[in-house]
């Protein structure tokens, strides 16, 4: 079966005026048109397609890529709002329909939203929504402790940063370990800090535990060697002045400088560490 929304691997089966037309093993046929065809080709090749509706709402394929694919989270601009809802760039000829009733907040064309992409079972189309949460859930989770995982900014709290984990889960960073700006809808690799009692997720932006020790001693080097091997910082700096020179918290620093002092990289002075 073709799949709307998605890439699909087809078979072209021939050529007409309008473009080539594609089929998959269950005799199901899609058009490619001709603006998308490759110079070169052959009947019986197979071609890597993505497939939506077009304009009249039929189903075509397109090797345009787009931004977002079915069942998926990417920040998409707004570029036309009215009364019916907001059509988002995602990289295609016909934009991104999301209806008013899936905006979280009223969308403004121009602005950027962090989107959830799918398919609408009425009219077998795609759609998006903004209103993120319905597509995540916390009660069956399938990371473990210190677990890598894939990250995707969601929403700036109080506390720290939402995250979406593998596309499945929320997770927060705390903002006390977070040393470095972060942009709604940003992509990155986080560890699995801690899983409460109510399966709520603290989550890292640095390995967890001993794995943490081998990063931080190397950016304390990195910072060593590009200070002629000195550095004003010591057990008793003051977390700020940590933070601000080197970007990780004064538990890591500590932790780093010990790792370094056992292996005899650097000696510790009382105004700081000096490499060895």
């Amino acid at each position: 079966m073709i799949q709307i929304g998605e890439y699909n691997t087809l078979e072209i089966l021939r050529e007409t005026s309008v473009g080539l037309f594609l089929g998959d093993e269950e005799g199901n046929d899609i058009l490619l048109p001709n603006k998308y065809v490759p110079q070169e080709y052959e009947i019986g090749d197979t071609l890597a397609v993505f497939c939506y509706l077009d304009h009249e709402e039929r189903p075509i394929a397109t090797t345009l890529i787009p931004k977002v694919t079915r069942n998926k989270f990417a920040l998409l601009q707004a570029v036309e709002v009215n009364k019916i809802g907001a059509f988002m760039d995602w990289g295609l000829e016909k934009h991104l329909f999301v209806p008013y009733k899936e905006q979280a907040r009223e969308m403004e064309a121009g602005k950027r939203y962090l989107v959830y992409a799918f398919l609408d079972e009425e009219t077998d189309r795609m759609m998006a929504s903004s209103k993120t949460n319905q597509f995540i859930d916390n009660e069956e989770l399938t990371v473990s402790l210190h677990e890598e995982v894939s990250l995707i900014v969601s929403r700036f709290t109080e506390l720290g940063v939402e995250v979406i984990i593998n596309e499945t889960h929320k997770g927060l960073v705390y903002h006390d370990e977070i040393f470095h700006d972060l942009k709604l809808g940003q992509q990155l690799t986080g560890y699995i800090k801690k899983i409460r009692d109510d399966h709520k997720i603290d989550v890292s932006l640095q390995p967890i535990g001993f794995k943490n020790i081998e990063p931080s001693a190397q950016k304390v080097l990195d910072a060593l060697k590009r200070n002629n091997g000195f550095l004003g910082l010591h057990d008793k700096s003051n977390p700020e002045d940590v933070k601000a020179i080197l970007g990780m918290s004064k538990k890591s620093f500590k932790k780093a400088i010990g790792s370094l002092y056992k292996d005899k990289q650097i000696a510790i002075k009382e105004d700081g560490i000096k490499l060895v």
